[in-house]
């Protein structure tokens, strides 16, 4: 099984789809985090790491899983899985955020 922000998909034979839904995930993709149900922000970002000071981009893992968080730095350093998670709570709490 296949995943997009936490959302389960799955190739219909034809083209990948939304497992719950059938509808084509081209040109649909999520704006909400298919674990935590949080919209993204105005910025884009996952809802539920907001806008984490000091990082390029990053991803929550959606689904619970530690495995496909990551962040990346703006000197394109990469954390991911567990380590990744690990950084965002110490960013979320450093900026008052929980």
């Amino acid at each position: 099984m296949d995943y997009l922000r936490g959302h389960s998909i799955e190739y219909d034979g034809e083209k990948m789809v939304y497992s719950d839904t059938k509808e084509m995930v081209s040109g649909n993709y999520p704006t909400t985090c298919g674990h935590c149900g949080l919209a993204e922000t105005p910025e884009g970002h996952d809802g539920c790491l907001g806008t984490l000071e000091g990082i390029m981009n990053a991803c929550c893992g959606h689904g619970g899983k530690h495995e496909g968080a990551y962040i990346q730095f703006w000197d394109r350093t990469c954390v991911r899985d567990e380590d990744a998670l690990t950084i965002v709570e110490i960013l979320k709490r450093n900026d008052g955020i929980e």
